[in-house]
């Protein structure tokens, strides 16, 4: 004889408990299909109330770096050539714009500019950007495109609010070192007035000394230039391995190179400090010629650094405008808030879901009074929520 599978008494109470839920929701059918109904019907007509918002967008392309027209023109120059690298470097330009259109000062110029404390009824500041921060967007694309959207009752204002984050930005770019071409600028402009000053006063020292003409051409003279062009050379050479260890390591075969000619002019003027050389070993007024050598070192350092400073302004003129807009914010003719649809099927889907535990938490209720078990910790429950609150 053969045994007959029997359920467990586990699969029973299982499938007992999900018919009386199904049978739960099969009572309260209407309930639930009206109460949500109705609570959509009721959304739907209060999103007609709201005020409608709507939406501006301006989409701009960020400066274009040209680091490689930059780099052809310094590798003429040879001495100075590696110091562009230390003022680039930038992994990724679209996100530090996005960081601009964000950063403080655009906020500040934009609350100012609009008088946005007013308008948008904040007392403080803070709230106030904080209000900005929530009604316009900044995004960035993989096509290297930057959109600005802006929120707002007035589908004028959104178009002008949108549109002014550019031109906000345009001007803290005309504050800021950004590009290379700007940044190597910066450097050599700071470097080339810090060289006009000593310049200044070597020649202002070498003046004092009272030496006529005919000795400043004289042969030590021309040896001390020498030494001195050499002596440039080297300082100018140890700037520019300065200026590499930012942007590439101790190992990498440009920065070796950079080594070895260091290497080799600091040997070459040993040399000649030690008295190798023929002309070196007159000595034509000691004073003079000391002056003189610092004089013609700070001369040529003023022209290498001249060079430089005038080839950054030449690719930071050809660089043109700072910022290009694709797309410029026009006031829009449709409103994007609220979306009456969405409103109303949300209402509805969270009233159906709120009225489902209702209808299950109340259907608990009353099979706990069968239990006297259970009616007797409800009891309880219920004397101690009452003595909480003091009811």
């Amino acid at each position: 004889m053969t045994n007959q599978p029997t359920d467990s008494p586990e699969q029973d109470d299982a499938e007992i408990s999900l018919l009386d839920l199904l049978q739960v929701v099969a009572d309260n059918l209407r309930l639930l299909l009206g109460g949500s109904l109705l609570a959509g019907l009721v959304a739907l007509g209060v999103s007609f109330v709201i005020t409608p918002t709507f939406t501006a967008s301006t989409t701009f392309m960020p400066p274009q770096q040209q680091a490689s027209g930059a780099a052809s023109l310094l590798q003429s120059l040879g001495s100075l050539g590696g110091l562009a690298g230390a003022a680039s470097g930038l992994k990724n330009p679209v996100d530090q714009y996005v960081a601009f259109l964000k950063s403080r000062s655009v906020q500040d110029a934009l609350i100012d500019r609009f008088d946005l404390t007013q308008r948008y009824e904040q007392k403080y500041r803070q709230n106030t950007a904080k209000a900005l921060d929530a009604i316009a967007r900044v995004k960035s694309g993989k096509d290297g495109l930057i959109s600005v959207e802006v929120d707002d009752r007035d589908p004028q204002f959104a178009a002008t609010l949108a549109n002014a984050h550019v031109e906000e930005l345009g001007k803290l770019l005309s504050r800021l070192a950004v590009t290379e071409a700007q940044q190597r600028r910066l450097f050599f402009e700071k470097q080339l007035s810090a060289t006009k000053d000593k310049l200044v006063k070597a020649e202002q020292a070498l003046r004092s000394t009272g030496v006529s003409a005919s000795v400043l051409k004289s042969s030590p003279a021309a040896a001390v230039e020498g030494v001195a062009k050499l002596k440039a050379a080297i300082a100018a050479q140890e700037i520019k391995l300065a200026s590499m260890r930012g942007y590439l390591a101790e190992s990498a075969f440009e920065f070796k190179q950079a080594q070895s000619e260091l290497a080799a002019m600091r040997a070459q003027m040993s040399k000649l400090e030690s008295g190798e050389s023929a002309p070196l070993a007159i000595d034509a007024g000691g004073d003079y010629i000391t002056k003189y050598r610092e004089f013609k070192y700070f001369e040529t350092l003023f022209e290498l650094f001249s060079k430089q400073y005038e080839i950054a302004r030449v690719d930071e003129s050809r660089e043109g405008a700072v910022i290009q807009v694709v797309d410029v914010a026009t006031p829009p003719e449709l409103k994007s808030k609220p979306q009456k649809a969405l409103i109303a099927v949300l209402a509805a889907v969270a009233t159906g879901f709120v009225l489902l535990l209702f209808v299950f938490i109340r259907q608990a209720f009353r099979s706990s009074g069968a239990d006297p078990a259970t009616a007797e910790k409800l009891q309880r429950l219920r004397s101690a929520l009452r003595h909480a609150l003091k009811i």
